[in-house]
């Protein structure tokens, strides 16, 4: 799990500084609904590296399989979801936005693996 809590640290500094660079370096410059886009990409980024690391804590004091596949699933859907969307609003390519969808089910498939493990307790 080391690999993940380096991804959340990560994904929490890019997410800062990509917060940054939209209310400083972007407005103004984009659309209000591309700039909207961006900071929503932004925001799903910073959550998911909170409950990345939260993953990490769980999964050092009760080890599953689920809580790694949750994990590797919301490291997918900010890639794909927040990522689609910080292109969708700099770059204006449409074709993007197919793809932002199928990071959303990839951070709620995340979520419900860890339910599940919750709810599994300590099993396997």
């Amino acid at each position: 799990m080391k690999w993940i809590l380096t991804l959340a640290a990560f994904f929490g500094l890019t997410g800062v500084m990509l917060g940054a660079f939209a209310a400083h370096g972007l407005k103004g410059k984009l659309e209000n609904q591309l700039l909207a886009a961006f900071q929503t990409g932004v925001q799903y980024q910073l959550w998911h590296a909170l409950a990345l690391i939260l993953l990490v804590l769980l999964y050092r004091q009760q080890p599953q399989p689920l809580l790694q596949w949750a994990a590797i699933s919301m490291c997918s859907g900010v890639v794909l979801f927040s990522g689609s969307l910080y292109l969708l609003a700099i770059t204006g390519m449409k074709w993007l936005g197919p793809i932002t969808p199928l990071g959303g089910l990839a951070m709620i498939l995340g979520w419900l693996l860890l339910l599940i493990a919750a709810l599994r307790g300590g099993q396997i």
